[in-house]
């Protein structure tokens, strides 16, 4: 086999598809891989340069890649689409991704380490079950409901249901509707420790962190969003300013524009819409709390909903943590907040226009 220069290398779960081109483009290998000859196959090739689809498995294969000598590059899916030819297949997508990471204008995703994984998973599961807790409230309120006992909503109403629903005593409920909605009460009970758990599980880690410590100074960021964010955004100088870590997220106006004319409209929810929506959350936090606030975000939110509706100025206000957190991120240093404070002042206005 000639020598092997770059190498696209289409991952999933049993059957691997390898693309390699020389220094000089001719294509030197095309073939595929089962997942146990993945290794083996790599380790005999000298260094050389990979690109993977960024992907649920692709930075484990990443890591693994770069112990064994090979420099590797994630790139975006839906960046490496535009190269494809024609049909879509193993073979093309493993050929697409072997130019789409030679283009010197391609954008990378940066390897996440095991700790990172390992905390944005905790932050998965705990959303799952709060998800599913929501469902099991909103099941066990609809099947009383259904008896005409409605009680008021939050943690207040939620433990009056379940004093209802176990209270054999209680006439309103049928028996065997109760004998029904015991299990809706017991898989609450556990998801609700569950969540508790993993909450405790994140705040252990947050307190590990100096980084985390740091972002929880920022109003409407806590140990919650600190983490998350942390953990997902590997290297923070990768973004050349706090607008484009504002873009990455999804929380700038998108555009629409054409014979130089700005045509702006909604933000673009690009990104993380984890973290976004955190961050989101986080702003209203803020807002409820903005007239009585002494502090530089919550004065200026407090001006801001004198002007604009309370949802545009939630995003606007978002935006505008997110730039926060880059310049924390980046160099945690007074000046340098001042700095981008003053930058984002110009930008928000165009978002709150929009």
């Amino acid at each position: 086999m000639e020598k092997v220069s770059t190498i696209g290398l289409d991952v999933a779960k049993h059957v691997f598809q390898v693309h390699g081109v020389d220094a000089e483009g001719a294509v030197v290998v095309r073939r595929k891989l089962r997942r146990d000859d993945v290794v083996a196959f790599f380790a005999s090739l000298p260094a050389c340069l990979i690109g993977i689809e960024a992907c649920a498995t692709s930075h484990h294969w990443a890591r693994v890649l770069m112990g064994l000598g090979h420099k590797v590059r994630l790139m975006p899916a839906s960046y490496v689409k535009s190269y494809v030819k024609r049909q879509k297949n193993d073979a093309t997508d493993a050929e697409a991704i072997c130019e789409a990471v030679t283009r010197p204008s391609m954008r990378f995703v940066p390897v996440k380490s095991e700790e990172q994984q390992s905390v944005l998973m905790l932050h998965r599961v705990r959303e799952l079950l709060v998800r599913q807790r929501t469902m099991l409230v909103n099941a066990l309120r609809g099947h009383l409901a259904e008896f005409g006992i409605v009680t008021r909503q939050g943690i207040a109403g939620v433990g009056m249901l379940i004093g209802l629903a176990e209270d054999e005593n209680n006439e309103l409920v049928p028996p065997l509707a109760r004998d029904a909605l015991v299990p809706l009460v017991e898989q609450l009970r556990a998801a609700h420790e569950k969540v508790r758990e993993l909450d405790h599980q994140i705040q252990d880690w947050h307190r590990s962190n100096e980084l985390s410590r740091r972002l929880e100074t920022i109003p409407g960021i806590g140990p919650i969003t600190a983490s998350a964010i942390v953990a997902t955004v590997t290297d923070a100088s990768l973004f050349k300013s706090g607008r484009q870590l504002a873009a990455w997220l999804g929380l700038v106006p998108r555009q629409n524009s054409s014979g130089g004319k700005d045509r702006l409209g909604r933000i673009s929810k690009q990104g993380d819409p984890y973290i976004r929506r955190l961050l989101v959350v986080g702003a209203h936090a803020v807002l409820r709390f903005s007239r009585k606030g002494k502090a530089a975000p919550t004065r200026w939110a407090a001006e801001l909903l004198t002007k604009k509706p309370y949802n545009v100025v939630a995003v606007a206000l978002a935006n505008k943590m997110a730039r926060i957190v880059w310049a924390l991120m980046t160099t945690g240093s007074a000046s340098q907040l001042r700095r981008q404070r003053d930058v984002v002042a110009e930008e928000t206005q165009r978002l709150v226009r929009c």
